[in-house]
């Protein structure tokens, strides 16, 4: 609905009703909750969704088939919308009915765990995680059912530890990231760094452009590119965050002077096409990049899907066949481009990406079929595994 533009007003205050009278179920709560962040209240989201889960932690979402083909336990961290996996978008038309299970501080997993096929961790490698991660991972031996995404492979994700896992891949470029505190970079800003400091090193030796963003943001918040000092200490002045992620910069426009950014997403270690967004400006994921109003765009975007298999990831394969095996999930995306030498410039690498089937058929008629492709590999990953573990 907030895709479509839908006032989401209405819903709200009819929930809100249902709350006042004493007739609202826990699964309207977090409705509520996820209402209140779609309407730019992160805080009020995530203290209704704090009032739930102290009470509930379980929720079935509808299922399209009765009795369903397989049951899929998700397991969730608390955490805003962006935090888990949004797999009910993968599990569309599936038949495969889904369980969330929140992972709250406090709160033990439930004994026996809800009846289910097939497990998926779709937490996320950040800090509000961490204690759900840690859980899971000391369940995870004795778990009854394939777990997918253990959690100490989802743990390798975040934007530095992302560097360290990939370095040394042949036609890879991922730039080091560097966790950087606020003190660090005003020193940087008035020219009072060490020349062998990390944040020295991230600005390769005190030498600008470098990105930054805040530690822990999510779709591009506080993202900039400093040019010079001044340009630091500007965005310093603007940001009241303690820590941030530090990157050198990579210009990787392509001969015409336009950005070209795609997402992969991997599914049992095998690449499909998700987007291509096309910008004049760097700093671009595809709701900024003007895709539905240029025919021209989505023309190459069409042209990416269809040929992805024979082109793109024929020319990455041995880049993308390495980068699968050492992230080692059953399911992620990655967010990249093509450096000016040819290589993979690698930005992030992610569980929880959103992979839809939202686009206007009409404007993107050619999204559907590839988005479906995704789903049909994803629901029969999961089929495959329970298979597998039934013998």
């Amino acid at each position: 609905m907030a895709f479509d533009g839908v006032d989401l007003r209405p819903l709200r205050d009819q929930i809100m009703a249902k709350i006042a009278d004493g007739t609202a179920d826990a699964g309207e709560g977090l409705d509520l909750s996820l209402i209140a962040q779609l309407l730019g209240d992160k805080p009020t989201g995530l203290a209704l969704q704090a009032e739930v889960l102290a009470f509930h932690q379980l929720f079935r979402s509808p299922c399209s088939a009765e009795p369903p083909t397989l049951r899929v336990l998700a397991l969730a961290a608390a955490m805003d919308m962006g935090g888990n996996t949004p797999i009910e978008f993968l599990l569309e038309h599936s038949g495969i009915e889904l369980l969330t299970l929140y992972v709250v501080d406090g709160v033990e997993l439930p004994a026996p765990l809800p009846d289910h096929d097939v497990a998926i961790v779709i937490a996320s490698d950040s800090e509000e995680c961490r204690d759900a991660l840690r859980k899971i991972e000391g369940a995870a031996p004795h778990w009854p059912r394939p777990l997918l995404n253990p959690p100490h492979r989802v743990g390798n994700l975040d934007r530095d530890k992302l560097h360290r896992l990939l370095h040394g891949i042949a036609g890879l470029d991922i730039p080091a990231t560097e966790i950087v505190t606020r003190l660090q970079l005003s020193d940087l800003a008035g020219d009072l760094v060490p020349p062998d400091s990390a944040v020295a090193d991230v600005a390769a030796g005190r030498q600008f452009p470098f990105i930054i963003r805040p530690r822990g943001s999510h779709a591009g918040t506080g993202l900039a590119k400093v040019n010079d000092r001044a340009g630091l200490g500007s965005y310093l002045s603007e940001r009241p965050e303690l820590e941030f992620f530090a990157t050198r910069f990579v210009d990787y426009a392509s001969a015409d002077g336009l950005f070209r950014k795609y997402r992969i997403v991997f599914v049992d270690g095998n690449p499909y096409a998700c987007h291509m967004a096309i910008a004049a400006r760097w700093d671009i994921w595809y709701l900024n990049a003007g895709m539905a109003s240029s025919d021209g765009k989505r023309a190459e975007e069409a042209g990416f899907m269809q040929s992805f298999d024979s082109g793109f990831a024929m020319r990455h394969r041995h880049a993308l066949a390495a980068m699968a095996e050492r992230i080692g999930l059953d399911y992620f995306t990655v967010d990249c481009a093509e450096n000016k030498g040819g290589e993979l410039l690698i930005f992030e690498a992610d569980n929880t990406a959103v992979v839809h089937n939202m686009d206007s058929p009409d404007l993107f008629p050619y999204k559907a079929p590839q988005m479906r492709k995704i789903f049909e590999a994803f629901a029969g990953m999961l089929s495959r595994h329970a298979r597998a573990a039934r013998g």
